[in-house]
C-alpha cells in the first residue's frame, strides 16, 4: 500500500493528474496499491464515481492496472516511465543491450552539402530513389509494394498506426514474451494488451485464435528473429496464421520486421498473404546504425493513408538529410557485404552459446537474430549470480507478461571462446541456486 504519497484533487482529472505526478516523480512505485475508491472519495470529499472515473482514465493510459480483489496498483511499466534497463555496472561484460556489434556497422556519411529550400517537404515527403530501394527491399519477400511510406522508426510507426485505427480501451494482441518497448507502448497509448504465446515458429495459432475471438482490434507480431526468442515463421505457420486472420478482416495486422538484413534470403511474411488490413514495418538500426531512426512501411491503401494523414499533421515528413544518407547506404555493395558478414558472425555466436549451454544440460533458444533466450526458474538469482562472475544479462521480466521466467543474452559481441566460459559460469550459478532453494 502506498502510504507516503497523498493523492490530491477534487475532480477526476485532478485526481488522475495527482497520481500521474506521483508515478513520474517516483513517489508511487510499480506495484504500489492505490486507496480503494470509497476510502479515497471520503478522504478527498468527492463522490465515489469521481474517483472511479479517475482510476478508469489511469487504467486506459497504462499507469495503473486492476487486480480484482487485489485492488488498483501502479503498473509494472507505467506509461510515464518506460522500463529502461539499469545501467551496466563498471567492469561487467554487457550482454543485455540487444544492440549490434559496431564492427559490423558502416560509417555513416550524411550528404556533405544540403542547400536550404523554400518552404517544406510536405508536398513531396519521400525521396524517389529511397522509395525505389524500399520497394525492391520488400519485393524480395513477395510483399506487395503498391503503397509505400516512411516513418521515424518502428515504434513511431506502430504508435501512429494504432492511434489512428483504435480507440482507448481497445485490445491489441502482442507476443509474449515480446519486445519490451512495445509492451510499454501499447498501454501508454490507452489500449489493452492481450498476450499471445510464442513458440519456435512465432505466435501460435491457438493463442492468436483465442485473442481474435476475444475481440482484439489489432495484432502486432514479428515474422522473423522475434525478440527475445529468435523465432521465425515457417511457411506452414504463416499460412495457418493468415487463414485465421482472414476470418477477421477488420483486424489490423502489423508486422514488425525489425531484424531483416539488407541481403537476407526471402522469408514468409503475413504481408505477402493477401490480408485486407495490414502493414509491414522494416527498420535499419540493427543493421546500419542505431542512430538511423527510419522505417520503411508497406501496407494496404487505407492503413497507409491514415498513417500519412496523421504524420502530415505532426512531424510532416522524415528528414530528407536522413533519407539521402540511407540512399547512399542501401545502394552501396560494400555495406551489403558488411551486413552479410555481421549476419554470419551473429549466427556463429548464437550457435556457440546455445551449444555451450547445451553441454551443461541448459536449454536455450535463438534460431535467428541477436539474442538467446534461456528459460530459468529464478531470474533474479541467475542475473545476480552471473553479475558476481562478471556478466551482465537481462532479466526476462522486461519482456514477458504471463510467459515463464527466463533471461535474455545478447550475443552480438560474445565470441565463441567466451561463450564457453559464460556457459560454465551459468551452470555454476544454477548449481548455487539449486543448493540454495533445495532443488
Amino acid at each position: 500500500m502506498a502510504t507516503q504519497y497523498a493523492i490530491q484533487g477534487t475532480t477526476s482529472k485532478g485526481i488522475a493528474a495527482s497520481v500521474e505526478r506521483g508515478v513520474a516523480e517516483g513517489e508511487l512505485a510499480p506495484g504500489d496499491a492505490l486507496p480503494p475508491v470509497r476510502r479515497l472519495a471520503d478522504e478527498l470529499g468527492v463522490s465515489p464515481g469521481t474517483v472511479a472515473t479517475a482510476y478508469k482514465e489511469l487504467r486506459q493510459r497504462g499507469l495503473v492496472v486492476t487486480r480484482g480483489r487485489g485492488g488498483t496498483v501502479v503498473a509494472e511499466a507505467p506509461s510515464v516511465a518506460s522500463r529502461r534497463p539499469p545501467s551496466v555496472p563498471p567492469g561487467l561484460v554487457d550482454l543485455a543491450s540487444g544492440l549490434p556489434d559496431p564492427a559490423f556497422l558502416p560509417v555513416l556519411r550524411p550528404p556533405a552539402e544540403w542547400r536550404p529550400v523554400y518552404g517544406s517537404h510536405r508536398a513531396a515527403p519521400r525521396i524517389e530513389a529511397l522509395e525505389d530501394l524500399t520497394r525492391a527491399w520488400f519485393a524480395r519477400d513477395g510483399v506487395p509494394t503498391d503503397q509505400v511510406t516512411f516513418a521515424y522508426g518502428a515504434l513511431d510507426c506502430i504508435a501512429r498506426l494504432l492511434s489512428v485505427e483504435l480507440r482507448p480501451g481497445d485490445a491489441v494482441a502482442v507476443e509474449d514474451p515480446g519486445f519490451h518497448h512495445l509492451l510499454d507502448l501499447v498501454p501508454a497509448l490507452g489500449f489493452r494488451i492481450v498476450p499471445v504465446a510464442v513458440d519456435a515458429e512465432g505466435i501460435t495459432p491457438h493463442a492468436l485464435g483465442a485473442a481474435l475471438r476475444a475481440g482484439v482490434r489489432a495484432v502486432v507480431c514479428s515474422p522473423r528473429a522475434q525478440c527475445p526468442t529468435g523465432a521465425s515463421f515457417s511457411p506452414a505457420r504463416r499460412d495457418e496464421l493468415a487463414a485465421l486472420l482472414r476470418e477477421f478482416p477488420e483486424v489490423l495486422v502489423i508486422e514488425d520486421d525489425y531484424n531483416v538484413g539488407l541481403a537476407a534470403p526471402a522469408s514468409p511474411t503475413l504481408g505477402a498473404a493477401g490480408l485486407e488490413r495490414w502493414a509491414q514495418v522494416r527498420t535499419v538500426s540493427k543493421r546500419l546504425g542505431v542512430d538511423l531512426r527510419w522505417a520503411g512501411v508497406c501496407g494496404d491503401p487505407v492503413t497507409l493513408a491514415r498513417h500519412d494523414g496523421r504524420m502530415l499533421m505532426t512531424s510532416g515528413w522524415v528528414s530528407h538529410v536522413l533519407q539521402e544518407t540511407l540512399v547512399s547506404l542501401l545502394s552501396d555493395p560494400s555495406v551489403a557485404r558488411l551486413v552479410a558478414d555481421g549476419e554470419t558472425a551473429y549466427t556463429e555466436r548464437r550457435t556457440a552459446l546455445i551449444d555451450a549451454l547445451g553441454s551443461h544440460g541448459i536449454g536455450a533458444v535463438g534460431a535467428s537474430g541477436m539474442n538467446v533466450w534461456v528459460p530459468v526458474r529464478d531470474e533474479s538469482a541467475v542475473v545476480n549470480g552471473l553479475r558476481t562472475r562478471g556478466w551482465w544479462v537481462a532479466a526476462g521480466a522486461r519482456f514477458r507478461i504471463s510467459a515463464p521466467p527466463a533471461v535474455r543474452i545478447t550475443v552480438t559481441t560474445l565470441l565463441p571462446a567466451d561463450a564457453v566460459r559464460l556457459a560454465a559460469d551459468f551452470a555454476g550459478v544454477l548449481g548455487d541456486s539449486q543448493a540454495m532453494y533445495g532443488g
